[in-house]
């Protein structure tokens, strides 16, 4: 398995991974899939930010994909992302998703992110949550009832992951 920084030409494969969950589940609140020019004006804005869009690929084929996004617009959030993480469904449990985070984690950290958030839907199934909590996020709040698809009621659970001291970095989106 490779992961790698993702290309305009695995945005197809992005687009698909992502409408499975869209289509299919809770894990986003999203209810109609992004088209592929919305992944590639997504992909072009990371890109300028200087973030991390990052996909894995195995065998020439991609099977998740992790990103970094500002978490706000207003410049003192500038060393604060939030991530978003998925693996086509065939790919779950075979170490992807650590890889894909632990490498997205530390471009952020190379990259002047300090804290890094992730907002999870507190589906009843903790792979998400265990997948965080494994590679270094702690539990810093929940939001309850703020979500409504496919007639559920749903919470969600704000986890946060340290990256280094806030003091230390000069170099921050946004700067």
């Amino acid at each position: 398995m490779e992961i790698r920084q993702a290309r305009p030409d695995d945005l197809d494969a992005v687009e698909r991974i992502y409408a499975h969950y869209v289509l299919t589940g809770v894990a986003t609140f999203d209810e109609h899939p992004p088209e592929c020019a919305d992944w590639l004006r997504t992909h072009s804005k990371l890109a300028a930010a200087g973030l991390p869009f990052l996909v894995a690929e195995e065998r020439g084929e991609v099977i998740g994909y992790a990103l970094a996004k500002p978490w706000r617009d207003r410049p003192a959030y500038r060393a604060t992302a939030e991530e978003s993480i998925y693996l086509a469904p065939e790919a779950a449990g075979r170490g992807a998703g650590t890889a894909l985070l632990t490498t997205l984690l530390a471009d952020c950290a190379r990259g002047g992110i300090t804290e890094v958030l992730a907002v999870i839907v507190d589906s009843g199934d903790p792979a998400s949550l265990r997948l965080h909590k494994r590679c270094g996020f702690v539990e810093s709040g929940r939001l309850a009832r703020v979500g409504r698809k496919h007639g559920r009621v749903l919470d969600t659970v704000l986890l946060q992951c340290s990256l280094g001291n806030p003091l230390d970095s000069a170099a921050t989106i946004g700067a």
